[in-house]
């Protein structure tokens, strides 16, 4: 069955001799150990990587600062390792920037970070402070206007494109293995009506589509899976019919209908494993599409809304710092789309060299 011919011999040896291919796949792993474990991996660990320290806005790539850790008034429920895996761990104290402190017996004189150049001095008793309330951290990629670490929303923000891409391309998958399927079996009125509304649906423009689907469910992270799984349907309905005509007149399939099984039977147990390698190719390319609409639309603010961070609108958040003084804050979620969607297009060929389905898409 070609859904399990990656792992056999030849075809592992054939996809091991792309080295753009295991690149790729090195690259879609590591990509997905960073976002299930990104709040473990992220210096700001609060939820969405939003903490907010508005004094250090905009500050450069490298930048070091010290800062005075107190106790919040109201401390937010934690529920353990769990609760920060899914969600991340929130904040038992405000960050407070300093440029120096000095202690007495009982409290803490610290110089509060305000401006370059400009500081105010400030008291806090001891009893306010974290247990170690004097840290010092480094944004390696500098922070954005609102003073968040854009290394550590880009971390948590591999979640967000990877969750969108696996999202959409289970459900393209699974509506167009049903409808292609159902089109290249029954054929027919059934494949003239299916094959009616594919050709509708691929005369309108993706992102006009899923502009109109977006704006029907609302905008939001759940959406934004649906919107574009419902659009990338068709390119995998026409592979699978195709596929589907070709393999239920061998002689394996007409053996099934005379032992009398089901149709049902015969196209989910029969077929479906041994069309699976076109599929998982054309699956690999979707991937690599829904990461790039996902950040069109979080771009153009239809898709992720913020706190919530998404590559595509961590650009719009920052893309006016490009011709100005800090252009990294906007390159940085740039070059990790292009980096991860090139990931899935060499994947996606090294896939299709191996499973020697080049000539049938």
């Amino acid at each position: 069955m070609q859904l399990f011919s990656i792992f056999r011999q030849p075809a592992w040896k054939r996809l091991k001799k792309n080295k753009g291919a295991l690149a790729g796949l090195c690259v879609i792993l590591f990509s997905i150990f960073v976002a299930i474990f990104c709040y473990f991996l992220a210096e700001d660990a609060s939820p969405n990587a939003n903490r907010i320290i508005l004094e250090i806005g905009g500050a450069k790539p490298g930048r070091k600062q010290t800062f005075l850790k107190v106790i919040k008034e109201q401390q937010p429920d934690f529920s353990g390792l769990v609760q920060q895996l899914l969600n991340g761990r929130p904040d038992q104290a405000d960050y407070i920037p300093i440029t120096s402190y000095r202690y007495t017996s009982d409290s803490v004189f610290v110089d509060k970070y305000i401006d370059e150049g400009v500081t105010e001095q400030v008291h806090f008793a001891k009893a306010q402070l974290a247990q170690t309330p004097i840290v010092t951290k480094t944004f390696w990629l500098g922070t954005d206007s609102y003073g968040r670490d854009i290394l550590s929303r880009l971390i948590v923000g591999t979640r967000v494109s990877l969750s969108v891409g696996m999202i959409t391309v289970l459900i393209s998958i699974s509506i167009g293995l049903i409808l292609g399927s159902l089109a290249g079996f029954y054929r027919g009125r059934i494949d003239e009506a299916i094959m009616w509304f594919i050709n509708v649906i691929w005369s309108i423009p993706t992102l006009l589509l899923v502009f109109a689907i977006t704006l029907a469910l609302g905008k939001g992270f759940w959406q934004v899976f649906i919107a574009v799984g419902l659009t990338m349907w068709v390119n995998v309905a026409r592979l699978v019919r195709g596929q589907v005509l070709a393999v239920r007149e061998l002689e394996y399939i007409e053996a099934t209908k005379a032992l009398g099984f089901k149709n049902a039977r015969i196209i989910a147990g029969h077929i479906w494993p041994n069309i699976m390698g076109p599929v998982l190719v054309i699956a690999a390319a979707n991937f690599a599409s829904a990461i790039v609409i996902e950040a069109g639309l979080s771009f153009l603010g239809v898709g992720v809304q913020p706190p919530q961070p998404s590559w595509g609108l961590m650009i719009k958040e920052n893309y006016n710092f490009i011709i100005t003084q800090n252009p990294m804050l906007a390159l940085a979620p740039g070059f990790a789309i292009m980096i991860l969607v090139l990931a899935f297009n060499l994947f996606g060929n090294g896939l299709r060299d191996a499973l020697n389905v080049r000539g049938k898409l």
